[in-house]
Formats: C-alpha cells, sequence, structure tokens
C-alpha cells in the first residue's frame, strides 16, 4: 500500500475498488465508499444494500412437496444472510484478489487464523513507542553529558600541555648564555623527558580525534532525536485527532438516544441520583427495575450536603402518571424522607408557633 500510495496511483486504487464493488453488488446498491488513511494501512469503508433475486430457503422447501397453485417468479428483497454467506465470502476474495493483482496485491490464505490488530491494542503501541522514544531521549541525554566531561578533560589536558611547554621555552630562551640555564633546560629536560612530551602529544591529538567523533556522534543523536520527536508528535496528533472524533460521535449518538428515547435519560438521571445517595451499582440495578431494595447505611442529601443514617428502609424507585421516575424511602419521596430526618419541617412549625 505504500508502494501505491508512492507511486500516485491511489486513486486508481480506489476507482477499481468501487469497479469491483459495483460488478459485485450491483451499481444501484452501492451506498458510498469512503477511503480511510489514518491508520496503519490505507483502506475503504463501503456501504451496500443486500438486494437479491434468489428463492428464499422457505420456497425451496415447498418446492419438494406437492401444490395445487402456481407460485411466483422469485422477486428482488433484502438478505443480508445470503450476501454475507461462507461461500459468498470466499468468493469475493478471490474476485477481489483478481482485481487487484495489477498492484501487487496477493489473496490471503483460506481458512487462516490471522486477527486484526484491534484499535486499542493500536493505540496502545503508539503509546508504548512514545514511552520508548522518551527512554531513547534519556540515553541520549546521559551520553552528551558523558560526551561534554570527556571534552572537557581533553581540554583541561591540552592546556596543561600548553602551559608546561610555555613555560619551557621561557626558562630556554632567558638563560640560554649561561650554563646554569643550560643546567636548568637539561634539568626541566630530564623532569618531563622526551618520551614524555611525545607520549603527551600523541596523547592529545588521540583525545582530539576522540572528541571530534564524539560531537559527531552527538549531531547524528540529535538528529535521530529531532526526527523521533517529530515523529512522536504527529502519531501524537493523529491519535488525538481519532480519540475527538470518536468522543464526537459518541456524544452525537448520546444525543440522538435521549431524542429517540426520552426514557433513556430519566433512567440515566435516576442511575446518577441513586449512586450520589449512597446505594451501590447491583442496588441501583435493582432500583431502576422497578423493585424495593432493604438498605441499612448512610444516605446523602446533595441539597443539605449532609448524611443522615438509614436503620432498615425500604428504597424503591416509582414512575407516575407522567412517566417520571421518583425515588421513595418508605413510601416517601426522598427529599420529603430528608427534611423529615434533618427535622426541618419542625424547624418551620416552630417559627411559625413563634
Amino acid at each position: 500500500m505504500e508502494q501505491i500510495e508512492q507511486s500516485g496511483r491511489l486513486d486508481e486504487w480506489c476507482q477499481d475498488n468501487i469497479d469491483w464493488l459495483r460488478m459485485t453488488y450491483g451499481v444501484d446498491n452501492v451506498v458510498s465508499a469512503v477511503l480511510h488513511i489514518d491508520e496503519e494501512t490505507p483502506h475503504i469503508h463501503a456501504t451496500i444494500v443486500p438486494i437479491v433475486q434468489t428463492e428464499r430457503k422457505k420456497q425451496k422447501k415447498e418446492l419438494t412437496a406437492k401444490k395445487r397453485y402456481r407460485t411466483k417468479a422469485p422477486a428482488p428483497r433484502l438478505c443480508a444472510d445470503e450476501v454475507m454467506s461462507r461461500a459468498n465470502l470466499i468468493r469475493y476474495q478471490d474476485t477481489y484478489a483478481e482485481q487487484m493483482a495489477a498492484y501487487g496485491l496477493q489473496r490471503g490464505v483460506k481458512g487462516s487464523e490471522a486477527q486484526h490488530i484491534s484499535t486499542h491494542e493500536y493505540y496502545r503501541s503508539l503509546i508504548a513507542q512514545g514511552e520508548d522514544l522518551q527512554a531513547d531521549i534519556t540515553q541520549l541525554l546521559k551520553e552528551q553529558e558523558k560526551a561534554k566531561e570527556v571534552i572537557a578533560e581533553a581540554e583541561q589536558t591540552r592546556t596543561d600541555f600548553a602551559r608546561i611547554k610555555a613555560e619551557a621555552k621561557t626558562e630556554e630562551l632567558k638563560n640560554s648564555a649561561t650554563k646554569t640555564a643550560t643546567t636548568a633546560l637539561n634539568g626541566l629536560n630530564s623532569l618531563l623527558g622526551d618520551n614524555k612530551v611525545n607520549r603527551l602529544e600523541k596523547e592529545n591529538a588521540q583525545l582530539h580525534r576522540e572528541v571530534e567523533d564524539l560531537n559527531e556522534q552527538i549531531e547524528r543523536l540529535h538528529t535521530d532525536m529531532q526526527k523521533l520527536n517529530d515523529n512522536h508528535a504527529r502519531e501524537l496528533n493523529r491519535t488525538n485527532e481519532k480519540h475527538q472524533q470518536e468522543v464526537n460521535n459518541l456524544k452525537r449518538l448520546i444525543d440522538k438516544t435521549y431524542k429517540w428515547f426520552p426514557s433513556f435519560k430519566r433512567f440515566f438521571n435516576m442511575e446518577h441520583e441513586c449512586l450520589d445517595c449512597g446505594f451501590n451499582m447491583e442496588q441501583t440495578n435493582k432500583l431502576l427495575y422497578g423493585h424495593a431494595v432493604n438498605y441499612s447505611g448512610w444516605l446523602h442529601s446533595n441539597e443539605y450536603r449532609r448524611n443522615v443514617l438509614a436503620d432498615n428502609v425500604t428504597a424503591q424507585v416509582i414512575r407516575d402518571e407522567k412517566r417520571n421516575l421518583f425515588l421513595h424511602i418508605n413510601q416517601t419521596p426522598i427529599a420529603q424522607w430528608f427534611k423529615g430526618q434533618f427535622g426541618i419541617g419542625q424547624e418551620q412549625r416552630r417559627g411559625i408557633r413563634r
């Protein structure tokens, strides 16, 4: 697929796919074909209408029995089972491979048990790759610090050698006319030694070569790090866009669900109310099914932001005439029940009497 895309034949490949769809399912039965290139392998999502003109299986059985009436000729009808039967799926694989032979694509192995990578595993592998990239970057930074230390040591060695050499030359110029100067210079030469100076020069040259090699390696590492960062940023952007698209699709689906099934929103809100009060998920499910639940423990009121201890109470979700849902405790709406537990009604009555 990379060769097809790089060679500029992706549009031609898409057209051949559409031609195969029309030839296989009929021109009028192909509703849409959408190219997806946001995943590892480019692919097409096609939507077809499963219209067939074969006889129903029930009619075939009736042909063996004696009939007193004349059957009608088979008419077009919808039947996804026949379009996606095992024999047809095998035939689709064969004819599609013939259509794609011009692009170097080959048919899969018949009866293979291979499975596609799930979307979850794909994104998880991207995250793992990002973590590996971060580890590589950390390792490269450590090697860079070590290289800086080696360079600093090499520079210090070169400075020391230059200083010693300058001191020796100055001493030689000052005392070149006297025997004392000659003796002092000989003493310095005996201290350092010609062999030692040569060895230091060779070591210094070797250190310079190593420093240059390290600088080249650091430069290559910086380039690789930049490429890895760019690739990681691109993959992260693609992942975020994919995630945002899935979130938007989920929001649209929820909005449609609320519109098509108004009771779904009521049950959804009642589930939140039960969980906020203190019921667990198992108890909440029973309440949503209309069952009475015996409960002992703390119940929380979001209105008063307080907890109250309930001792062997009976909770139940009751539906009114307008199919609205209300949570009741001991046959009393929970809002009124909380007021009674907190003494809200008694305090109001006392204020009226005063």
